[in-house]
């Protein structure tokens, strides 16, 4: 059973329609990256999903149960910060962690756990006017999953960051996904959910207009190309089955007809006298197949 269902989900806002009949299953323990550009409806749909915004049609439904409040279950990290900059951060952390329930004395375990793995202990008395933005950044990943939530939503979570805070963030998502959590993570950027994701679904337009699993997507949509790089000379070859695409210093790129082997076309290549030091098969980024498909919509 999915963690998470959207069925047929549609919302409008007057003659803008935002969410445009999308359905969309989560699978427990899973990373799942919800993709499109800046506009795309992605934000929408999680407001719904939060409780702060309600669908005009379909359904939401988290661990099988369609009218509940879902916020006790949910940790969400909104691209548009909201943290109390007077506050000092350990009172707010532990007022947060207490608006989900949890008592004092384990929202304190809990923070004190967070303080030390990402070593801030010495920032219980910071406001956060005094942090910088990616310190800032840290407190608010801490607020999202202090109460130890089943599903995770990151929105945009690396914004801001310098490569070392994007790893550490990184680093605490697999985790957290390896002790039970599923993680819901929306952004532009296709280039990080290839790195972490393990299913997606790209929207544009309010629409879904592809989803799936990474690995299959990309054998799905890939374009048959092979990049082969050889030492010595270049024989003059034969393009029976394969057309010569790019040819630069010891490398081609390679385009192989379809439903002819790549290793029959390997050992031709040899047979012709190509010393090949690498042949590796050209899968596309998401990137790509995101910009084929609103192109073909």
């Amino acid at each position: 059973m999915s963690l998470l269902s959207i069925e047929n989900v549609s919302k409008s806002y007057r003659t803008h329609k935002a969410v445009d009949n999308v359905s969309i299953h989560v699978e427990p323990q899973t990373i799942f990256g919800l993709l499109g550009p800046n506009g795309a409806g992605k934000t929408t749909l999680i407001r719904m999903i939060t409780n702060i915004l309600y669908q005009d049609t379909g359904n939401i439904i988290l661990r099988g149960i369609k009218d509940v409040d879902r916020n006790m279950f949910i940790g969400y990290m909104p691209e548009e910060r909201g943290l109390y900059k007077k506050m000092k951060v350990g009172e707010q952390l532990l007022y947060l962690a207490k608006l989900k329930n949890l008592s004092h004395k384990k929202a304190k375990a809990q923070i004190d756990y967070w303080f030390e793995k990402f070593d801030i202990t010495d920032w219980w008395n910071k406001k956060v006017e005094e942090l910088s933005k990616g310190m800032q950044q840290k407190i608010q990943f801490i607020a999202t999953v202090v109460h130890d939530p089943k599903l995770i939503i990151l929105d945009e979570p690396f914004s801001g960051l310098d490569p070392i805070n994007v790893n550490l963030i990184k680093d605490q998502i697999f985790e957290l996904k390896e002790k039970g959590a599923t993680i819901l993570f929306s952004t532009h950027r296709m280039e990080q959910v290839e790195e972490i994701c393990e299913q997606i679904a790209l929207i544009n337009q309010g629409k879904v207009i592809l989803q799936g699993d990474v690995a299959g997507l990309k054998q799905r949509f890939k374009p048959n190309h092979f990049r082969v790089n050889y030492s010595g000379d270049l024989p003059t070859l034969r393009e029976e089955h394969y057309t010569v695409l790019e040819q630069q210093a010891n490398e081609l790129l390679l385009h192989l007809n379809s439903g002819y082997p790549a290793n029959e076309m390997l050992l031709s290549l040899m047979e012709q006298g190509l010393q090949v030091s690498s042949f590796n098969e050209v899968l596309p980024s998401l990137n790509e197949i995101f910009i084929s498909q609103v192109q073909a919509a």
